[in-house]
């Protein structure tokens, strides 16, 4: 409309290639666009720490610091090491004469090129820039110019790498590579392949369980009988990363789609909403974006984990857990629940790891506002791939919350039947998402490796620490919540039991019912090789209701906080549940549900069903009852009969928090029997998705468009409506200011911009505004070579 202001905003680069495209240009039906300037990227980490942000040096031997660019100190003369075989003499000189010429070092060639031998080799052509990035117990491969030409039979070469403030030969972290003949497996080595007068090519070997990070190099060489030993520091550095190629690392991963899905694949989809209304959102992990790889190293070196115990993956994979919350150590992300984002960005806002990241490292580990589950995991995901460590994001749909390690989900009931809110501590949330992560565990008993559950947002302490994982999903899948670490709070998440409790006149409280299927479903991630979404539950647990299962459920509780739960078995002939048709209601219209009872008896029954519906943020956590009514039920032999509910538009319309969710709750008791029927479902109120359509021929160098539209479901205005755009290869993200929208108005913009890379891409967009969330939309653009 005339005279209304957009404005666009500069975000983080997206895409492989930041800063080839030109500022995006944006159109839009109702105000005229107004461009801010763009802030520059993110300064090479190594060169530009602050000192502030190092850590303080304790009285620990294993001190680590923020700051990985290193001077390493002229090493002592190293023992005798196997020298290369005789090679044939130069022709214009003396042996004797050539032992009295001190050998030297002029150059290396670290033969770090994106498109040349070692990174494609070892995987890492994607990640950005001209460092040497490699993968453990894998050669690769190094050139030197020397001072004359080397002879193997009077001159030694020795390497050497450093990572850590405290580099070890014993721990690992300082590390003396010898000239040998023949290179070995599972060992640092190098060999001289080529020679050709002054220059020499070597290949050298690391070990599957070398400590991944950032290493300083360095050349050591002597001649002769001299025991004086010339040193040349390069100013490069290397890079290593796990390794799910090599058979010995502890990450291999024995399919190379899967590795390509879980270990180089830079997007994704994270799943929401409910078992009966599942949706998903894509989201750019950007794993091998500019900076993204020096962030990553950048939070190792934050966390407490000496250098040397950065081999180990579960050691990594834990201690990310807790660095990607801002809990205990100023981690990555905050946590917000309150719906209240003002001073920061909404959780629904993010569709991509890369902004997150990137402002983290940027401002030298300043926690960054705001996440909820589905991002602390879309970022977990982004570290763990672009470390080497094969990772998926995972969602649980009707996730238990145990807060009392009882693997059971509690709900506690007065002498009248009342909710006891300070007792009901438990929680189901409509969703929750982690990650999965593929390692051996060699601290397990066999057959607990594969994927590991670990979840980096913060809801209970393990060790004192907030953080989750890595749990075996094989020790959760059969109940073995013994096994390390934090299996029992996995376990109630995915198969807990929902117990009800009445309290008693002495006080004491009595099991009056229990729900065996209502935790744990549709559990969700996307498919190897397409965008589809597989489900995955059973690999978490057995067919519900299956003896496997029950056993699984008893196993775990008699290790829990209360194991009698399963000693008194319970009779039932009136059973109670919801139902919804088709994808379920959506937001602006009238929610209607079907609550359906059925007589299994060949008697009559009675019963009065007291129904309660409340808003209910998204981790289970009721805001407020909205709707109360009590039905009276008559029931005569086998009889079922469904009972139409239905609430108005106008008694939610100001209620609802993040998600759009609502949770009905069904209580009453049999007359006849004294039965008690109880039931619980949460859905959401569907939100209408950003329809984008690609304008003319995508050709990479060439400006083309695409389309967003998006119409306001609610009959009232939208305030503050705000677009976020973004696509790898496509274009950088940016954000849309377009204000107010009218109930029930469209809104058209039309972005411009000029792919960078080609193949398909995704062009990715989200709404933000206080009354409406979760309102997304993709599109598939195929970019042709130009």
């Amino acid at each position: 409309m005339p005279g209304e202001r957009l404005t666009v905003r500069g975000a983080s680069e997206i895409g492989r290639f930041p800063g080839a495209a030109p500022p995006t240009r944006v159109e839009v039906t109702i105000q005229k666009a107004e461009k801010k300037q763009e802030e520059s990227g993110c300064r090479r980490w190594f060169k530009k720490m602050c000192p502030c942000c190092c850590k303080r040096q304790s009285s620990s031997s294993y001190d680590v610091t923020d700051k990985i660019e290193m001077k390493v100190p002229t090493p002592t003369p190293s023992p005798v090491i196997n020298p290369e075989p005789a090679k044939p003499k130069p022709e214009n000189g003396d042996a004797k004469e050539m032992e009295e010429i001190k050998l030297k070092v002029c150059s290396v060639d670290l033969l770090s090129s994106r498109t040349g031998q070692n990174r494609q080799e070892h995987h890492t052509d994607l990640f950005h820039g001209d460092e040497l990035i490699i993968r453990r117990g894998q050669t690769f491969q190094m050139e030197m110019e020397l001072d004359r030409p080397y002879n193997s039979d009077t001159d030694k070469i020795r390497l050497e790498l450093k990572t850590g403030p405290l580099p070890l030969v014993s721990k690992g972290t300082h590390v003396i590579i010898p000239l040998v003949d023949h290179l070995e497996d599972e060992r640092w080595e190098a060999k001289v392949t080529e020679q050709n007068d002054n220059k020499i090519k070597l290949s050298v070997n690391s070990p599957a369980n070398a400590v991944v990070g950032l290493y300083g190099f360095t050349v050591t060489t002597c001649s002769g009988k001299s025991e004086t030993a010339s040193t040349h520091n390069t100013d490069k550095n290397i890079i290593m990363l796990f390794n799910p190629w090599c058979e010995e690392d502890t990450v291999f991963l024995d399919d190379e789609e899967q590795r390509k899905e879980y270990v180089l694949n830079d997007i994704g989809r994270i799943y929401y909403g409910t078992e009966k209304q599942i949706g998903a959102r894509t989201w750019n992990f950007g794993q091998f974006h500019e900076g993204i790889l020096e962030a990553c190293l950048f939070i190792l070196e934050k966390s407490d984990m000496p250098p040397s115990g950065r081999g180990d993956p579960v050691n990594v994979v834990r201690v990310l857990s807790a660095m990607i919350n801002v809990q205990d150590d100023l981690g990555v992300l905050v946590g917000n629940w309150s719906g209240n984002y003002s001073d920061g960005v909404s959780p629904a806002a993010w569709s991509s790891s890369v902004e997150i990241l990137r402002k983290y490292h940027s401002t030298y580990g300043e926690p960054v506002k705001y996440g909820q589950c589905w991002v602390f995991s879309g970022v977990t995901t982004t570290v763990l791939r672009c470390l080497g460590i094969p990772c998926r994001s995972v969602t649980n749909f009707q996730s238990a919350h145990d807060t009392d390690v009882s693997l059971t989900t509690d709900v506690y009931f007065d002498e009248n039947m009342e909710p006891i809110d300070y007792l009901n501590s438990d929680s189901v949330w409509n969703f929750h998402v982690w990650n999965d992560c593929w390692m051996a565990r060699p601290d397990l008993p066999p057959g607990n490796g594969g994927w590991q559950a670990v979840d980096s947002t913060p809801q209970e302490t393990s060790q004192g620490t907030f953080r989750c994982g890595p749990a075996s999903v094989n020790a959760i899948r059969s109940g073995h919540v013994y096994l390390k670490h934090d299996a029992p709070f996995v376990f109630a998440e995915v198969n807990s039991d929902k117990i009800y409790w009445q309290k008693n006149l002495d006080g004491t409280f009595s099991q009056i019912h229990s729900e065996k299927r209502a935790v744990g479903h549709c559990i969700s991630t996307k498919a190897v090789g397409s965008d589809d979404r597989e489900d995955i539950t059973l690999l978490y647990k057995p067919p519900e209701g299956s003896e496997e299962e029950r056993i699984a459920v008893e196993t775990a509780s008699r290790y829990g906080s209360k194991p009698e739960v399963y000693s008194a078995p319970m009779a039932e002939d009136v059973c109670v549940e919801m139902k919804m048709d088709g994808e379920g209601p959506r937001i602006g219209s009238d929610a209607q549900l079907s609550i359906v009872v059925k007589n299994m008896s060949s008697e009559p029954r009675r019963a009065t069903l007291h129904s309660q519906v409340a808003v209910m943020y998204y981790t289970g956590v009721l805001k407020n009852a909205i709707k109360k009514d009590q039905i009276p039920v008559e029931l005569l032999p086998n009889e079922e009969k469904t009972i139409e509910w239905v609430l108005p538009y106008q008694q939610y319309q100001d209620q609802l928090v993040d998600q759009a969710a609502l949770m009905m709750t069904l209580s009453g008791r049999v007359t006849e029997t004294k039965q008690v029927l109880a039931n619980q479902m949460t859905f959401r109120l569907r939100t209408p998705d950003l329809k984008i359509t690609p304008l003319g021929e995508a050709v990479v160098g060439k400006e083309m468009s695409a389309k967003i539209t998006f119409t306001n479901p609610l009959p009232r205005t939208l305030k503050g409506v705000l677009f976020r755009v973004e696509g790898l290869g496509l274009q950088k993200g940016h954000e849309v200011v377009v204000g107010d929208v009218g109930g029930h108005s469209t809104v058209t913009l039309t972005e411009h911009f000029i792919p960078t890379q080609p193949g398909t891409r995704k062009l990715v967009a989200s709404l933000d505004c206080k009354q409406l969330s979760q309102v997304h939309g993709v599109a598939d653009i195929v970019v042709l070579e130009n």
